[in-house]
């Protein structure tokens, strides 16, 4: 269950942190409205990651839809004939 909690309480921010764990943020409201997220730094590195390769997917779909797609085929010979060390 989300710990959800006032932005006041960050008076006392150890008690407030003691709450944060990994894939256990915790939520502060303002004025009875959610404002803020404190997360685990595990979470946030993992969030990052995973909106740079949703970025990386959507660049790559623009560029096929613009440029044109490849087929298997050409994809299967172009890694074939790269070296173990990707040259």
């Amino acid at each position: 269950m989300p710990a959800i909690m006032p932005v006041s309480t960050l008076r006392s921010y150890t008690e407030v942190l003691d709450d944060v764990r990994p894939g256990s943020p915790v939520f502060l409201t303002k004025n009875g409205h959610g404002r803020y997220a404190i997360l685990d730094m595990a979470d946030y590195d993992r969030l990052v990651a995973e909106q740079t390769l949703f970025s990386e997917l959507e660049r790559g779909r623009m560029s096929g839809e613009a440029e044109g797609w490849l087929s298997t085929k050409d994809v299967r010979a172009y890694f074939a004939g790269r070296s173990e060390d990707g040259r």
